[in-house]
């Protein structure tokens, strides 16, 4: 309905309201459907994060260019203008995928952590934690790779949580280089894997993190 119509009618009821003081319900009611905005009345509750994997399965499945807010919303089954409330703008959505996908890797490295205090256990909860990831979730993370790629300006959060992870500890030590390197190597199998530029079995993949996480064991230091 043209924006002019529906302003002029909610003038109108607003009007009649004041004048009556008490506008009966079902004439509310009536001159709402009359003006199609009864279900404005009653707005709809979205569900974001189910919104937000909507969005993760299109891009796995038409790709980065199919990220639009119209489709987001046929594949939510909900309006355009309903998921523009929830989420403002297709950057607004992007940065809630980032902020979702950062969210859960965090997480998921708490989990594998074990007692142990220190950046070096912690480095090898993330490495255990790349491991660990299925199928289903590296799909997904790979195609929020692709969407950054396709939106460079939301690199800035990604960079600074990587730059997190890297600062573990004083950069200048033998333990902070080692977990440098155990990231590196981490993210490299597990983006080669990911991206199909590798085939391997569940057994030596296991097999390769396991080695990966020894990267960060005491180094005997070699005399000078």
């Amino acid at each position: 309905m043209p924006y002019m119509r529906v302003r002029a009618r909610l003038g109108w009821l607003l009007a009649v309201g004041l004048q009556k003081q008490a506008l009966p319900f079902n004439s509310i009611r009536t001159e709402l459907n009359r003006a199609g905005l009864e279900g404005m009345a009653r707005p709809r509750t979205i569900d974001r994060e189910k919104v937000l994997t909507c969005a993760e399965h299109l891009v796995q499945r038409n790709g980065a260019t199919a990220l639009t807010l119209d489709a987001v919303a046929r594949e939510a089954g909900i309006t355009k203008g309903g998921l523009q409330y929830c989420f403002g703008s297709k950057d607004d959505l992007i940065a809630a995928l980032i902020e979702r996908w950062i969210l859960v890797f965090d997480t998921h490295v708490a989990r594998c952590r074990n007692a142990a205090a220190g950046p070096a256990s912690l480095a090898r909860a993330y490495v255990r934690a790349c491991g660990r990831i299925d199928d289903a979730a590296r799909a997904r993370m790979v195609g929020m790779l692709v969407t950054l790629l396709q939106s460079p300006r939301h690199l800035a959060p990604i960079k600074a949580w990587y730059a997190r992870w890297l600062g573990q500890g004083d950069g200048h030590t033998v333990e902070a280089r080692q977990i440098r390197t155990m990231i590196f190597a981490a993210e490299g199998a597990f983006f080669l894997r990911s991206l199909g530029f590798v085939d391997m079995h569940d057994t030596e993949w296991t097999s390769v993190f396991s080695d990966i996480e020894k990267l960060a064991l005491p180094m005997e230091v070699s005399p000078a």
